[in-house]
């Protein structure tokens, strides 16, 4: 510390003074090995004086100008490597071809011609070493002077193959890590050495992890196979060390990693489930060169929706959206996109981008929207989702995802759109909560619409909760492990059907393009995830332990705090047992009973009379009529109801307001 306290006023020197220095080191270097040649040759010490002095000067005349025009004063000696040692190298030949051309093929006067060979070979020690010394020294100063006393992590890489050398390359100067070892399973690599840097065998873990100190894992293997991946994730879960991952293979080939691109694991590589492969024909069959409507289109869905959608090249892309906010970001996003794409050297005319602000229970906006672009495809993502809030305003959420699923509809059958597929939820199958008995009730009506006419083709798509939505639970861990905890669930046996916003998004466009006409899809999801058991996960991926009555002193609580109102612990995709397939290996046919047009239209229409009285309890009874199969385990929770109840016979009426005096 005293050596890099010393050195500051150096490294704060103007360049232009910092190359003067070096010049000046150089030039004693020319004299020193001058002086070692002499010894060398004739084996005692001499003074260098008279005849003896021209070699010191035309070692002087020679170096100085060549390292000069070699680049070895513009490099910046604490980042210096092996191109900068290279660098010296050729400069030095060059120079040492000169020299000996003078002094050894021509000769001088009390000059030994060895002389002219035997000091360019010193030279090039003297200036490689002096690089050397002063990258070790300074760089190692200047990392001090830069961080003052922070503590960087140990951090071990695992994969020893060319991604794991170049995240060594990315993390080499971070100022919040320190690569201290190799891990890798091969065993023809272990108690090798990369970069100076031991690989060590990953089944001695625990061990390496105690003697360094590490306190990270990063993860250099983004070719793996899920089954490897996994399997080496369940192995370092049990390590206490934060485990953290590189972006994609694309990112490494194209050399773009840099220490920034080293992030937590997301939720995706720990579910164990690969993703579902998209279909290139299908993903492009309702979409290119065709006009498309998307609602919601600022949601997590939507947007992800509206992203691969503009990749498969619309003629027009309608961004539908009641959220100013909403719209406005995904519009942007979509701009940057079109505008990266056109750059890219993209083959045909640009799709054209057209936010709408619109709510999609106001029939006269989606009949203008529908009559000015006439859509031929229409992915319906707009709905009230989040299953407390909805329970707790039952009214709204049955305006937006019933009547405004009806009015675009309706509105798509009769401006002649060809196929309208409708995102829907695991939660309408036996549905315990409002917001699943809306999307089933929003399902019948198109069921319902499907069979009365044969215009509009008409399909649903049910999938589980989608990692990254807003409401879900993964990065609300997430920020409750950083905070410390403790990482809240609502039951110990909860589990849940889990997928990516993508890969979503991709089902959604690829079942439209299966439909015939009122089926509803599912995509077969693997096992459903345990909540209990992702929280432990994330908590000890992220290098922490758990606090139980088992471990007192662990680092995080996990804790119970009773299900939410409408939540049920366990979530299904068919509300029947017979799934059909389809053309789709991962995607199947469900086949649900539902009322016919002329039944159900009394229904919608008690529903539409309760929500313009805002009459809540009709409403949920309406509710009730349409999805026999909605079991409520708490009753109206309704905000306004259950205040008006609090407040007693003294509350204010409907409809009266409040006197100036009030």
């Amino acid at each position: 510390m005293n050596f890099d306290k010393a050195i500051a006023p150096l490294l704060g020197l103007p360049r232009i003074s910092k190359r003067a220095i070096v010049v000046s080191v150089d030039a004693g270097l020319c004299v020193l090995t001058v002086w070692l040649a002499y010894f060398l040759r004739i084996g005692e010490w001499v003074t260098l004086s008279d005849g003896r002095l021209l070699p010191v000067a035309v070692s002087i005349l020679f170096a100085i100008p060549i390292f000069s025009m070699a680049g070895l004063y513009r490099t910046v000696f604490r980042f210096a490597g092996t191109r900068a040692f290279l660098a010296t190298a050729r400069a030095v030949a060059i120079y040492g071809l000169l020299y000996a051309a003078w002094f050894t093929a021509v000769g001088a006067p009390d000059v030994p011609r060895t002389v002219g060979l035997i000091q360019p070979v010193l030279l090039l020690l003297a200036v490689g070493a002096s690089r050397a010394v002063a990258a070790y020294w300074l760089g190692g100063a200047y990392q001090t002077i830069l961080n003052g006393n922070r503590r960087r992590d140990n951090v071990l890489i695992y994969g020893a193959g060319s991604s794991g050398r170049q995240l060594f390359g990315a993390v080499a100067n971070s100022t919040e890590m320190r690569v201290v070892g190799f891990l890798d399973d091969d065993e023809s690599l272990h108690n090798r050495t990369l970069n100076g840097l031991t690989i060590h065998n990953p089944a001695k873990l625990a061990a390496v992890i105690e003697r360094l100190k590490v306190n990270d894992i990063l993860l250099a293997i983004p070719s793996a196979s899920r089954a490897r991946r996994n399997a080496i994730i369940d192995r370092l879960s049990k390590a206490q060390v934060g485990v953290r991952t590189l972006p994609g293979l694309m990112d490494l080939a194209r050399g773009d990693v840099l220490a920034s691109d080293i992030r937590e694991l997301e939720i995706d590589d720990l579910l164990g489930r690969d993703a579902v492969a998209p279909d290139a024909e299908r993903m492009r069959y309702n979409i290119r060169d065709k006009v498309v409507l998307v609602t919601g289109a600022g949601g997590s869905i939507g947007s992800e929706l509206c992203r691969q959608i503009l990749a498969e090249r619309p003629t027009v892309l309608l961004l539908v959206e009641m959220s100013e906010f909403a719209l406005y970001a995904i519009h942007r996003d979509l701009l940057k996109r079109l505008a990266a794409a056109t750059a890219g050297g993209a083959a045909g005319a640009p799709p054209r981008l057209v936010p709408l602000l619109a709510s999609v229970d106001d029939p006269c906006r989606m009949a203008v929207l529908m009559e000015t672009w006439r859509p031929n495809t229409v992915y319906h993502a707009a709905a009230y989702k989040h299953v407390p809030l909805v329970e707790h305003n039952p009214i709204e959420g049955i305006r937006n995802n019933v009547i405004g699923t009806m009015t675009v509809a309706l509105a798509a059958i009769e401006h002649g759109v060809d196929d309208f597929v409708l995102i829907s939820t695991d939660k309408a199958v036996r549905p315990t909560n409002v917001m699943g008995a809306t999307k089933r009730f929003a399902e019948m009506v198109l069921q319902a619409l499907a069979a009365e006419q044969d215009g509009t083709r008409f399909a649903m798509v049910r999938f589980g909760n989608v990692l990254g939505s807003s409401g879900s639970v993964v990065p609300l861990f997430r920020q409750q492990i950083r905070d410390g905890g403790p990482v809240t669930l609502t039951h110990a046996e909860i589990t849940r059907y889990f997928m990516t916003i993508p890969e979503a998004a991709q089902l959604v466009i690829q079942a439209g393009a299966m439909a015939e006409g009122g089926e509803v899809f599912v995509l077969d999801m693997g096992e459903p995830v345990r909540i209990m058991d992702l929280a432990r996960r994330m908590i000890e991926l992220s290098g922490l332990s758990v606090r139980d009555k088992a471990h007192p002193a662990g680092d995080v609580e996990i804790r119970e705090i009773g299900l939410r109102p409408g939540e049920k612990l366990y979530e299904e995709l068919l509300i029947g047992d017979n799934p059909q397939p389809t053309a789709h290996p991962r995607i199947m046919k469900a086949t649900e009973v539902f009322r016919s047009w002329e039944m159900l239209m009394p229904i919608v229409q008690r529903t539409k009379a309760a929500i313009a009285a805002g009459n809540v309890e009709q409403a949920r009874d309406a509710l009730l009529l349409a999805v026999p199969e909605y079991a409520s385990a708490d009753g109206n929770v309704d905000w306004v109801d259950t205040e008006r109840k609090r407040q007693g016979p003294a509350a204010r009426p409907r409809g009266v307001k409040a006197s100036a005096a009030s």
